[in-house]
């Protein structure tokens, strides 16, 4: 870390963020794009069944469908996030041995949140099945979301800050906190408009 403040007192942030590589601005237009592409797509799905059409009437279909889109696309952005990472200056954030078990526990950690809360959602769950109308039984409430309440979120940020760690670049750090304030964004979407979804059919039940 003192290397990091060395850094930036003698070079500023130019020192450690160098604005003028395009794989940066490709790995923060693919991290924006991503939920705010998905919000959208199943937005209209909800009010339109766009998707579903094109799948003959099959909603199941048609979420396995943006499942594999949004994992296709996440892989593109992870890729990007590396590329961008490579061409960033590098510059030592922790001491040994820190250096490794710290990004090494953050990387499992954040994997353990991602994949738990997959299992437990599903398929359908975890890729916006509701603006499908595929809907829950109940809420999940075991782990990974008896901890977090986004825990997928939260899972992905951590990766990211992992691999920043683990390559030693700053901007990796800094790209970190533009994820969590992008994911933050789509979460105030996305939230209420499940809540609402789920409330329409407690009404409808009621009724």
């Amino acid at each position: 870390m003192s290397a990091l403040i060395q850094v930036l007192q003698k070079e500023g942030l130019a020192g450690i963020l160098d604005t003028s590589k395009p794989s940066l601005a490709l790995a923060l237009a693919a991290i924006a794009f991503n939920p705010t592409a998905w919000n959208i797509v199943a937005r209209n799905e909800y009010r339109n069944k766009t998707i579903t059409r094109i799948f003959g009437g099959n909603a199941k279909a048609g979420c396995y469908f943006l499942a594999l889109m949004i994992f296709s696309f996440g892989m593109l952005r992870d890729s990007l996030y590396q590329r961008a990472l490579a061409d960033q200056p590098r510059v030592p954030l922790l001491p040994e041995p820190l250096n490794l078990i710290v990004p090494a526990a953050l990387a499992a950690l954040g994997q353990l949140f991602v994949v738990t809360s997959t299992w437990a959602l599903g398929i359908t769950g975890t890729f916006l099945g509701d603006y499908f109308g595929i809907l829950m039984d109940h809420r999940v409430e075991g782990f990974p979301f008896n901890v977090l309440r986004d825990p997928m979120y939260v899972g992905s940020t951590m990766c990211f800050a992992a691999g920043a760690l683990w390559y030693e670049r700053p901007a990796g750090l800094l790209i970190t906190a533009y994820v969590y304030l992008v994911y933050l964004i789509a979460l105030r979407f996305e939230g209420p408009f499940t809540d609402m979804i789920y409330s329409k059919r407690a009404e409808k039940k009621s009724s």
